[in-house]
This record gives structure tokens, sequence and C-alpha cells, in this order.
């Protein structure tokens, strides 16, 4: 049976969209824990994800509250590729949360806080059955039957599903406490058995086409702990396809009659890993069979695609974020049988870091005024203090403001020592953010004030992109090149835990042939681990060096953001023949230039010889002519 084909959106869901707090200690207590880390959450809002990473056009039907936690649910799914026009935003109502834990292998503790919260709300009058007709499959979750508000508006998508030729999909998802079977902080128990909970279940079946369950929430649907007994009563209700997620063991498929044993039914095997969180594997795995089925795979490939997605969950930590992209996927599929221990897999790690979860690639036009060193010096030499390189910077943020509206793709490097009220003000903004994490000048590469990136990169904004310039030669003597290569991969591990982006700059010690340099250093940092999100390296006008930079690139990390040409105080001339030579290079992806666009207003500026007003028409102008030396069809201002 394969859905329908020919729609704006192949699946929609409906219900659940909630954020998710898992406790970063593991292996103990929920008491006990200190740290939480914020996630989307929810079944449909992790199926929803799981499919769009895996090429799926999908919707959402829910709602959110007019606060903080919505605007991340709406912000992330929408950065995710799906579709948000049907998520409501409840102006009386908080968005759903969960707390949960990682204990042991066998115990995940968790509370849902969803007393009277938005999602709950959805109402028949928030379904729309134009949009479901536009679906190729509709999904929907036990838990919104669980009241006579949520059952009603998820009665009304099934009837407009079934009106309009969209394949109706049943996730069973039983949450005992969510159908007010167990005390409020009993979120963990997977199984009660309820009469009552079982009719209700048996008067959804008979509308779907699709009804996926657990053992355990098989035997709810069904009324019986005997499995077979289970399926066969839900067979005598519904023609539809029944599939049994067993775990570790995979997941059986049932076409048509159920037969005594599983082995007679489509049986697909699991692909043993090691069990780190099995919160949201069964979202992960809806994701992976509704791809399957949509893209007109057997029963059997589909499952396995379903188990190959609910292995890489059960691995990681968090549930939306764990979904794998398809580019993942594949490659997991490609090595599974050979791959030892799959939360350690460094290819598999990098892929699902760089694939997932991110802003569309982009180019990025920034203006660099994270320099303090130059500025202490320029200070110094007026008889001005700090506050005034506060000041300064200031105007620079008023200019680049400005800027932000102007043109499109338009970011900064801004630093913490002299920007910090500059980041407060820009994060949060449609401003691409770089900010720098090495003490100036330093060789052998040190971090700023000597702390530890780890630490560092966890107080950031997740937006904020992490920027290391490491003065570097490929050819130094072994002990300098091996302090700066720790460090580098140090900052590496940091971004990695953090989820911060990274972006390294290279610029080769004075004396140094740069463009010899630049292209052994890339080679050389791929060699030893090394794949930052981004580069920014010198400008060249020599088309060959960027030839020979982007080469190395596209052979070790295809997926790589892309590289930025600095400015090194370049007259603007020379910076437009560089911008020249890097045209030809696809993996140029802009520029990050700073003292030949601000230099000289500061010059005047800390000599008093130009107010701000001046100041910043300066630099709105110098960058305006710096960006319109960029050879690119982007040139277009927003």
């Amino acid at each position: 049976m394969k859905a329908p084909s020919g729609r704006a959106l192949d699946i929609v869901t409906l219900g659940r969209a909630a954020v998710d707090l898992y406790g970063e200690q593991i292996g103990g207590r929920l008491e006990d824990m200190t740290s939480f880390a914020k996630y989307l959450g929810g079944c449909p809002a992790n199926i929803a994800t799981g499919a769009s990473r895996l090429g799926m056009r999908t919707g959402m039907i829910a709602r959110v509250g007019d606060e903080h936690m919505g605007r991340f649910v709406r912000e992330t799914l929408e950065r995710e590729g799906v579709d948000v026009s049907q998520i409501r935003t409840d102006p009386s109502r908080l968005t759903a949360l969960v707390i949960l834990g990682i204990r042991d292998r066998d115990t995940f503790p968790l509370i849902f806080y969803r007393e009277n919260c938005a999602d709950m709300a959805i109402s028949a009058s928030d379904v729309d059955p134009t949009y479901i007709a536009n679906a190729a499959a509709l999904v929907v979750t036990g838990t919104h039957f669980s009241t006579p508000t949520v059952d009603a508006a998820s009665r009304a998508a099934i009837a407009a599903a079934r009106a309009a030729g969209t394949r109706v999909v049943l996730d069973i998802d039983y949450r005992p406490v969510l159908w007010g079977l167990t005390g409020r902080g009993d979120g963990e128990t997977r199984f009660i058995s309820s009469e009552q909970v079982s009719a209700h279940l048996q008067s959804i079946v008979p509308l779907c086409d699709l009804v996926v369950g657990t053992e355990e929430e098989i035997h709810i649907a069904g009324g019986s702990t005997d499995t077979v007994a289970a399926l066969r009563r839900l067979r005598s209700l519904t023609n539809a396809v029944l599939v049994v997620k067993r775990g570790v063991q995979g997941a059986t498929i049932f076409e048509a009659a159920i037969p005594d044993r599983f082995e007679e039914a489509i049986d697909c095997p699991g692909f043993p890993v090691e069990v780190f969180n099995v919160l949201g594997a069964g979202d992960g795995f809806m994701a992976g069979l509704l791809t399957g089925w949509i893209s007109g795979k057997s029963w059997f490939e589909a499952g396995r695609t379903a188990n190959a997605c609910g292995a890489l969950v059960v691995s990681r930590h968090a549930c939306a974020p764990a979904m794998p992209s398809k580019i993942e996927l594949e490659d997991f599929l490609e090595r599974a049988t050979t791959m030892e221990q799959v939360h350690k897999d460094r290819r598999l790690q990098h892929l699902h870091r760089m694939t997932t979860g991110r802003r569309a690639n982009a180019p990025v036009f920034a203006l660099a005024f994270d320099h303090r060193r130059q500025f202490e010096d320029l200070a110094a030499g007026a008889g001005a203090g700090h506050d005034r390189i506060h000041a300064f910077k200031d105007l620079i943020a008023k200019a680049a403001i400005g800027l932000s509206k102007e043109f499109d793709n338009f970011g900064v490097l801004v630093d913490e020592k002299f920007g910090r009220d500059v980041l407060d003000r820009l994060t949060g903004s449609n401003i691409w953010i770089g900010r720098p994490v090495e003490e100036p000048g330093s060789r052998p590469l040190a971090f700023e004030g000597e702390r530890d990136p780890a630490l560092a990169l966890r107080s950031w904004p997740a937006g904020h992109v992490a920027k290391c310039l490491a003065i570097y030669d490929a050819g130094d003597r072994q002990p300098l090149r091996e302090v700066q290569d720790n460090s580098l991969l140090a900052l590496q591990r940091a971004a990695e835990s953090s989820g911060h982006e990274w972006l390294l700059e290279i610029v080769p010690p004075r004396g140094v042939p740069t463009e010899a340099s630049i292209i052994a250093a890339v080679e050389h940092f791929y060699k030893i681990g090394l794949m930052p999100d981004w580069w920014k390296l010198p400008p060249s006008p020599n088309p060959g060096m960027w030839r020979a930079v982007g080469n190395a690139i596209r052979a070790n990390d295809p997926h790589a953001r892309g590289i930025l040409v600095l400015g090194l105080d370049m007259p603007e001339s020379d910076l437009g023949l560089a911008f020249a030579g890097a045209e030809s290079e696809p993996l140029v992806q802009g520029f990050a230039v700073g003292r030949t666009i601000f230099w000289p207003a500061a010059e005047r500026w800390f000599k008093d010889e130009i107010s701000n007003d001046q100041a910043t028409s300066m630099i709105v102008d110098s960058f305006r002519r710096i960006r319109n030396l960029w050879p690119s069809p982007l040139l277009a201002s927003g």
C-alpha cells in the first residue's frame, strides 16, 4: 500500500508540541540533576522533524503558548523545514514542558508539565480540511484522544483526511500518566491495563490505514497482554497495516491476517547498538517508516529504514535533535555491519552535526570589529581609556544595525571584552554573529583569559559562532605545532559539545609565504581531524590558491559551510582584486573585513576630529563600497 502522491505535503502531524528539558548528568536521579539542555519535544513534533530531515515535506497542526517556549518550538520547527502555518498561538495557555533524565540503560525518569497546556487546547475549529487534503498522510497520536477537546480535534482531522483520500496513521503513543492512570510524577511507566482506554483506542483504529505501536501499546489498543491476541482483536476492527515495534529485535509488519508466529509476517531485523536513551527512538522509527512508505518502498525496506532511524536516535541524547538526516542515515546503512559503537563513530557524529538542525547555507558579509589589542594601542596613543573603545564599538554597532536592514546575509565579528553590550544588543536579530575565543596575538595559541573553551561556549547564546585566529604555519617545529594543534582540537570538542558552529582563521607568521602556508595548513588540519564549520583566510588575487584550498575542503568535508575572506587592513582596490581572484571558487561564501572599513573613522574619532554621526556615516559608506566590490549575483541589497 502506497500513500497518495502529488500532494503539496507528504506528512501532516497533529498533537503534542513541547519543550524537553533533558538532565545533563547521566546516571542519577532527577532529584540530583543540576543542569538541563533544552530541546524541541513531543511525539508529533519529533516525527515531523525527523521526516523533514529525511527529505519529506512535513507540516504540523498544534498550539503553542504566546511566550518564549512557544516561540522556540515554532522557530525550531520552521528551521527544520516543517510548515508551521497551522500552529496556532494560544494567548491564555503555556507551552507544554517535559523534564527528563537518563539514569541507566533501563530507567528514564520524566515528568510531564501538561496541565491545561496549549497543545491540549487544540480544538476542531483549528483543523483546516483543505490543509489536510493537501497531504499524503495525516499522523495522529494516542495522547490527543485522551480528553474530549483533543479527541474532537483529532476526529475532525481524521474525517477531513478520509474525505480527501489522505491516509490516516495512528501512533498509539500510550502514556498512562496522560490518561490519568498514574500519579503525576510517574511519567516513566509505559503500560497500565485500562478497559476504558482500550475501548477508546478501538473506536479510532477502524478509521486508520496504518497503526504503529510497541508491544505494550499494541496490548492497550488490543485489550490483551497476549500480543497475538491483541493484534487479532485489532485486525477484526480494521484492515490497516499493523506495525509492532520490538526494540532491539526490530519490527514486525502485518498487512493481512495475523499468523501464530511473528516470523510468518514481514519481519524487519533491528540494528544492534548500545542503548543510551530510548526516549524518542519510536518517533525516529515512525519518521523512517513513513518516509519509506510514502517514497514507495516495500514494507520490508520501510521497516529497515525505520529500524535504522530508531537505532541512531537510541544512541543519542535528546529526541528531536537526535533524528538523523538522509545523508547520515545512508552512511549508517552502508556501514552498519562494521560500525562498532554508533555513539562514538566520529564520521557519523560529524555528519549529524553538519546536516541537521542548522540554518540553510548562505553567504556571510561580515563587518569585523572584534579587534582588541589594536584598539588598546589606538586608545593609548590618543590618551584615552577603555571606555572610549566601548563607545566606538557602540558606534560600529549602530552602523551594523543599519547595514543589516540594507543588505541580506549581513554579519558581524564582535569581541566580549569591549563589545559585551553590542553582543547583547545584536543577539536575536537577523545578524550573523561571530565572536573570538583566542588571546590576541598568542603564539602558541591561547584562549582569552585562559578560559577553557568548553566552559566559555556553554555560556554563549546558541546562534553565536566561535571564531579562532591561529597564527600558524604547517612547517612550524613539532613542539609549537603540537601545542597549537591540541588547542584547536580542544576548541572543536567544545563546539561539538555545546552545539555552536566554529570558524578557524589562519594567518601565517610574518615572513612566511602566505599562499603555500595556507594550503599546507588546511591539508594538515584535516589530517589531524580538525573540521571547522567555517574557514577565514587571507585575501589573495590568485585563483589557484582558492581552488587548491577549495579542493582540500571538498575532499575532506563536503558539508563545510565555506570560506570567508578576511581583510588584513588591505586597501580597498587590492581587496577588490582578492575578491575577483576568489570568484571562481564556490566555497568562498563571503568576507569578514574590519580595519579596511572602520579604521580611518576610528583614527579620526579618537582624535576628536569627527563626531559620532560622522564616524558612523564613514563606516556605513566604507562597508557599502567593500560590499559592492564583491563579484556576485548576491550583490543586490535586501
